[in-house]
């Protein structure tokens, strides 16, 4: 049900009396009437009239009113079976057909429907196989998770050593050997106490 709405006061001011509170209504959708109730309880009789029978329906006609309520009337409309506006009247009538009121409804063509198959449930592509890089660094980034502190550390000890090699290579003998063996030892053992 849509949010359209039509409201028509019963007995207010003087018994069997009706008051609708717009005499048109424009919809493409299902839409509602409210009888509001006041001083005295009625029989309301609903029909659809015009070419509107043909495309809406009232699930039922008559309806008791109470005073100080509110009644709702569901109009069902199949907007989407029609192409060009449809012009009709909702009439509304109480004191057995003594008093009534019209209201002039035109149903606009709904739009469009959209037909689903199955085929639009299934993904039009897979994923494709992760290449044999994608999964080296998916391995590597698994392993490597660590602090950006370790890596600093890390990248220092490695131009730590990068030093000293270079260090050996240029000066050569036991010495220099010796020291890029204590700066090597050094950052293993820096790595080995951060990665625990």
């Amino acid at each position: 049900m849509s949010g359209t709405e039509v409201a028509v006061h019963v007995n207010r001011g003087a018994a069997e009396a009706l008051e609708a509170t717009s005499g048109t209504l424009e919809t493409s959708a299902s839409f509602s009437v409210l009888l509001y109730g006041h001083e005295t309880p009625a029989h309301v009789h609903c029909r659809l009239d015009g070419d509107l029978e043909r495309i809406a329906s009232l699930g039922e006609s008559n309806y008791y009113v109470e005073p100080e309520t509110v009644t709702r009337v569901p109009v069902t409309v199949v907007a989407d079976a029609i192409d060009r506006p449809v012009d009709g009247r909702l009439e509304v009538l109480t004191g057995y057909g003594s008093e009534s009121v019209s209201i002039a409804v035109t149903v606009e063509p709904g739009p469009p429907g959209v037909d689903v198959d199955e085929s639009l449930a299934e993904p039009t592509r897979s994923e494709p196989e992760p290449t044999a890089f994608d999964r080296a660094v998916d391995r590597c980034s698994a392993v490597t998770a660590v602090e950006p502190a370790t890596l600093v550390v890390l990248a220092l000890g490695a131009v730590a050593v990068g030093v000293a090699g270079v260090t050996t290579a240029t000066i050569g003998g036991p010495v220099a050997t010796a020291g890029l063996g204590i700066v090597g030892g050094g950052v293993l053992v820096a790595l080995f106490l951060l990665l625990q």
